[in-house]
């Protein structure tokens, strides 16, 4: 969707929707507010609802004062792009509602979602909800906040504060002008003809499809022919969807907006910028593998890993609302090196048909929740066809997945030092053999340990430890701040006032 907005100069900041993400601890009616905010407030009334699940929707609203504008909400509560990209010191929100319910007050998830949105540094909302009830105290919620330093407005604090029934509507009114205010008064806003900036905040792979992933625009425009870059994956956007997966011809700022047609799956809370053609957005992922690498780069070389791990599921469930739920929860125990990859879904029990598809890939698994496993699947399994599990505890799942992910982590071979020594003295020197006197300065140097030889702190050789004395007899080590004499192997000449640095090559 478009905002009615007149085209401005280049580099002049204008309005936006703003991104909210709601949080809060569960059962405290989030999914009723944000329901009852989509039925009634979507643009597109005729699609009857969403029928893609794409983690972010638009709704419109009108305010007191005549002024029609649109509110983006992350769908998902609590949306795991959210917590991605705040420890990447950016937020994909604009602003955050805390929703707590006014019967039962602040909780400890509460307190939790709180320290997020703190921690994040966007403006926030708290929404007390269910005012409904019987039990409802809304002065309770306002005093249990200020016992814990959140100070709300009309309550000797500046934090914005609304109360609402997600069943009834009452106050959602109010609520969605409050977001319009907080929105208005923060400046949330995008640079007119800035370079396109957006960040994932869901990815998929379909068997059909391929990869597909949606993302929020937060600066800039997506058009068609542009290729977009999220880390080392790649898109060109032949076709872009809105949140309703209607094909549109742009994506504008603060619109979730979905891409088909991924290299590979991009990390949730990724950002993602666009190229001009192909070589560009080439250039940009192998620019961010090289940035993914360093960042595993350590202070003696780096560490080299295998390719990532791909972990193959097969998913069955009882309902659509418990399969969403189980995928969820599966995902969440994707790691760096480990990609959970969902080849299979649907509702119903475990039949032979999910087995020969777990079967046809390398190292699948199937897993189900509150479903069965048929009298042909089972045939299967017992000859030993496949790995397959069911669980009634969908935390039980999660537990088994992250046990199947940390058995499949590749290992990691690093390079760590061991003991910086300083070089002291030559005694002796003989082809490749030296013996040196030296100081740990620190760590700890042992028999058997190889050193590079440093000179004004530019590597220069290699060397091997053969023979460690101190006070004329041999030791197996010698430990920080210790002088000894030491019997070396090495190609290179030592110096005094050389450095040696003892490493040694660990799994991790």
């Amino acid at each position: 969707m478009t905002t009615n907005i007149s085209t401005p100069e280049k580099g002049i900041k204008v309005p936006r929707p703003p991104v909210v993400v709601v949080v809060g601890h569960i059962d405290h009616g989030k999914s009723t507010l944000l329901d009852y905010v989509r039925k009634t407030n979507m643009v597109a009334k005729e699609a009857g609802g969403i029928t893609q699940h794409l983690g972010a929707y638009e709704v419109e609203h009108k305010t007191k004062d005549g002024k029609t504008g649109m509110i983006t909400f992350l769908d998902t509560p609590g949306h795991e792009a959210f917590k991605g990209i705040r420890g990447r010191g950016a937020a994909v929100a604009d602003i955050g509602i805390l929703v707590i319910s006014a019967e039962e007050g602040v909780k400890p998830q509460t307190l939790e979602a709180l320290r997020d949105l703190k921690k994040s540094g966007i403006p926030y909302i708290v929404v007390a909800t269910k005012i409904d009830k019987p039990e409802a105290n809304v002065e309770r919620v306002k005093q249990s906040l200020a016992e814990h330093e959140v100070y709300l407005e009309g309550y000797g604090g500046d934090v914005p504060f609304a109360a609402v029934s997600g069943k009834t509507g009452d106050g959602v009114a109010d609520f969605l002008d409050l977001i319009s205010l907080v929105a208005e008064l923060h400046a949330v806003g995008n640079t007119e003809g800035a370079v396109m900036r957006a960040y994932v905040i869901e990815s998929r792979v379909d068997n059909r499809k391929g990869v597909s992933a949606t993302i929020i625009i937060k600066d800039g425009v997506l058009k068609k022919g542009d290729f977009l870059v999220a880390g080392e994956a790649v898109a060109p956007t032949r076709r872009i969807e809105d949140f309703l997966g209607k094909e549109i011809e742009k994506g504008e700022p603060g619109m979730p907006v979905r891409v088909v047609g991924w290299s590979s799956v991009p990390r949730v809370g990724a950002a993602c910028v666009a190229a001009k053609n192909k070589r560009e957005a080439e250039d940009l992922a192998a620019s961010g593998a090289r940035e993914k690498g360093n960042k595993r780069y350590l202070k003696e070389g780096g560490a080299q890993t295998t390719e990532t791990v791909i972990l193959p599921l097969v998913l069955k469930a009882d309902a659509s609302g418990s399969l969403e739920a189980v995928e969820a929860e599966a995902k969440r125990q994707a790691t760096e090196k480990v990609t959970i990859k969902i080849i299979a879904r649907g509702i119903g029990s475990i039949s032979e048909g999910d087995i020969r598809i777990a079967m046809s890939g390398k190292d699948s698994v199937v897993a189900g929740f509150n479903v069965g496993v048929d009298a042909a699947a089972k045939s299967i399994i017992e000859r030993g066809g496949a790995v397959v599990r069911t669980f009634d505890v969908i935390y039980a799942l999660g537990e088994w997945m992250a046990e199947l992910v940390k058995a499949r982590t590749p290992k990691v071979m690093t390079t760590v030092v061991k003991a910086d020594v300083k070089v002291l003295k030559i005694f002796n020197t003989e082809k490749d053999r030296q013996v040196i006197g030296g100081k740990v300065l620190q760590g700890e140097l042992g028999v058997g340990d190889e050193f590079k030889i440093l000179r004004r702190g530019a590597e220069i050789g290699h060397g091997k430890i053969r023979e460690l004395q101190k006070f004329k007899e041999k030791v197996s080590s010698t430990k920080e701040g210790s002088e000894f004499g030491a019997f070396v192997s090495t190609s290179i000449e030592i110096m005094p006032s050389d450095t040696i640095e003892a490493v040694a090559s660990v799994e991790q």
